[in-house]
């Protein structure tokens, strides 16, 4: 990936005149079936560009509570389109119940905003959301006038997690969805850098909102080189990943007994592990002394990825039984 980048034939993105960010753009538009595409520096900024593009003053989307639309990207799509998020609870599976985003969508009346957007997000919490839910669920918005859009973050790691043609599996994900976006830099391990995609029309707005943003970038083909080579290579590999992360959540279910702890089995490649609010930042510098690192309040979350091999998955069901004891 770094010898990507320093080949890179760069140009001025600003103007669209860089040649490697133009070859990304059309190549992950290809790949899930959509007219067009645009490169932003973050995930957080590809779904503001997203709600801000099929969203005007006044009008709603609806998200789970647990959605990154929703709960952790600062209130962009409020801040700055004056878009009105309505967070409706998921259900044991991740998934919003269909009744319940029935019963979301407001009427056609002076005194609601105007519901316009249903966004959903896959993985959610390493959870994979199955192809016949989303089907079901974008159908919903469409008989109901809305567009819908995908939190895709994770999307090729729901592929893979799906079995098969893990390309194909994205492809038909996608087209289910009027835009989706796709994070280069989490499993597919690039530096920076994620893709809005979605109608010709949707990215034009989509580019405005970048601007004003400050996401538009000068020789934006270096880091739109990593990506090209994360597409190449490393989306089969995302398998190794989650084997790993069974191997990781295998390792710890004796802890399961412990007072207040329990480990949650991974669908792809995150554990998360649930212990009493009380010990949570105690374990969390407790695992970073000793080379582990975790995120969370009083829930941890271990990510498994392409710089972690079967060794440090051992080193760290070592560390954390010993932690948790």
């Amino acid at each position: 990936m770094r010898e990507a980048i320093a080949r890179a034939e760069v140009g001025d993105d600003v103007f669209g005149d860089d040649p490697t960010v133009n070859a990304l753009q059309e190549r992950i538009a290809a790949m899930l079936g959509k007219e067009s595409a645009l490169f932003v520096p973050t995930g957080t900024q590809s779904n503001l560009c997203a709600l801000l593009g099929h969203c005007e003053r006044g009008d709603e989307y609806i998200a789970g509570q647990m959605a990154h639309t929703y709960r952790w990207e600062a209130g962009g799509g409020a801040v700055f389109g004056s878009i009105q998020p309505q967070p409706i609870a998921h259900q044991a599976d991740g998934t919003l119940a269909l009744a319940d985003i029935e019963s979301a969508i407001k009427p056609d009346d002076p005194h609601f905003a105007r519901t316009r957007l249903l966004a959903l997000e896959n993985t959610l919490g390493g959870r994979v959301m199955p192809l016949t839910y989303l089907r079901d669920a974008t159908a919903l918005a469409r008989r109901h006038g809305l567009a819908a859009h995908l939190d895709g973050a994770r999307l090729f790691n729901a592929a893979v997690a799906m079995g098969g043609d893990a390309r194909a599996n994205a492809r038909a994900m996608a087209e289910l969805f009027d835009s989706v976006s796709v994070c280069f830099s989490k499993g597919l391990g690039a530096p920076a850098g994620s893709a809005l995609v979605g109608s010709k029309a949707l990215i034009a707005r989509a580019k405005r909102v970048r601007k004003m943003a400050g996401g538009t970038m000068r020789q934006a083909g270096v880091l739109a080189a990593a990506a090209l080579h994360a597409l190449d290579h490393h989306i089969e590999r995302l398998a190794d990943d989650h084997a790993r992360a069974r191997r990781l959540g295998e390792g710890l279910q004796g802890l399961q007994g412990l007072q207040g702890v329990n480990v949650q089995m991974p669908q792809s490649n995150m554990v998360f592990i649930d212990l009493p609010r009380e010990r949570a930042a105690a374990v969390v510098a407790t695992l970073r002394e000793r080379g582990v690192l975790a995120t969370g309040l009083y829930q941890l979350r271990l990510v498994t990825h392409l710089d972690i091999d079967d060794a440090g998955v051992d080193h760290a069901i070592a560390v954390l039984r010993d932690a948790l004891h």
